[in-house]
């Protein structure tokens, strides 16, 4: 099997724009006005106008409401909360490994951004968890959601596949990273984003749903270059476009949908306004979204969001209202769409 080598540094008899994003000729020098994928700006763009950070929202409004939340809802709050930290805390090293093997200088410099973005997205949940509960406690939350059988069982699904590419760098390991990486980002942080929708219709927890949806607007942007990346390395590399390729992405999507289900069923299932039964709909309609924006055809039956009540909490909405954390007064951001590869919830 091909083994790919990391990519030097500089390589100057080469071009400048990349003749491949894996196996390519590439100096190693970005220049954006020069690219073999000139959408690629468009979407690093964008990642730069999300730019936020945690301490942009006062806590206080939550700080107040926490006590009043019921003893179950406390105990959810927090293990969603440290179980979605344990997701995040794969991507950033991920992220940052890929680069070594990426050729194309405008990719090595999106997963950049995304590494980056993650590390924020972690760092989120400690500063909400820091808000609410003592340094004991979070240690204790966050060991919990380590040792957690299904959390394990679900992590672990995508970190066998991160772990073959870091021990086995192919480019079949590579691509199979990029499908689990769509898994993560499109399908696994869902139930979790849910409980924090659910909990703001009801005018609880504002802060905090706010900065799930940045975290939330982040990761779509993320499985869609991802998206693309596994495409764009479909068709580049013939010899990885096959039919057992195109199966493995079906198999693994509708296996991520059943373990978030699994977890949704444990983890939501006293959750008052959350239907599980439209909850395991919702995941199907999301998948459908992945396999659509990998150019492949839906594997559940088409429908509408079965959970209509989201759509209030979607990034349209935050893009509308999120203040600057200098000036604090509104400012309306770099508005995504389909060109540059906004989803909606």
């Amino acid at each position: 099997m091909e083994t790919l080598t990391k990519i030097n540094l500089l390589n100057p008899t080469f071009p400048n724009k990349s003749t491949g994003i894996i196996n390519g000729r590439s100096s190693g020098i970005l220049n954006w006005n020069d690219l073999a994928y000139p959408q690629m700006y468009q979407l690093y763009q964008t990642l730069l106008s999300n730019f936020w950070k945690a301490q942009e929202i006062n806590m206080q409004d939550d700080i107040k409401q926490w006590d009043q939340l019921s003893t179950h809802e406390r105990e959810v709050f927090l293990r969603i909360n440290t179980q979605l930290a344990s997701l995040d805390s794969l991507q950033t090293p991920t992220m940052t490994h890929v680069m070594d093997y990426v050729t194309d200088p405008s990719f090595k410099a999106i997963v950049a951004v995304i590494s980056q973005q993650e590390a924020v997205h972690n760092e989120s949940y400690s500063y909400i968890l820091s808000s609410l509960i003592p340094l004991s406690d979070q240690k204790e939350y966050f060991n919990q959601a380590k040792d957690d059988p299904l959390v394990r069982k679900r992590n672990q699904f995508i970190i066998d596949t991160y772990e073959k590419f870091r021990d086995h760098p192919t480019p079949q390991h590579l691509f199979e990273l990029g499908v689990q990486s769509i898994n993560l980002e499109g399908i696994f942080f869902y139930a979790g984003f849910a409980f924090f929708y659910n909990l703001a219709r009801q005018q609880k927890m504002l802060k905090t749903s706010t900065m799930i949806s940045y975290i939330q607007r982040d990761e779509m942007q993320h499985c869609y270059f991802m998206t693309q990346f596994v495409r764009i390395l479909l068709t580049e590399n013939p010899s990885l476009n096959t039919e057992e390729n195109i199966q493995y992405v079906y198999d693994a999507i509708e296996q991520a949908v059943h373990l978030e289900s699994e977890w949704a069923n444990f983890i939501l299932h006293d959750i008052d306004g959350i239907d599980l039964m439209e909850f395991e709909k919702y995941l199907e309609y999301l998948a459908n979204k992945r396999f659509r924006q990998l150019g492949l055809s839906n594997l559940f039956a088409e429908q509408e969001n079965p959970l209509p009540w989201i759509q209030v909490f979607s990034d349209e909405m935050i893009n509308e209202t999120k203040s600057d954390f200098f000036e604090q007064k509104p400012r309306t951001y770099t508005k995504v769409s389909q060109e540059n590869g906004f989803d909606e919830l």
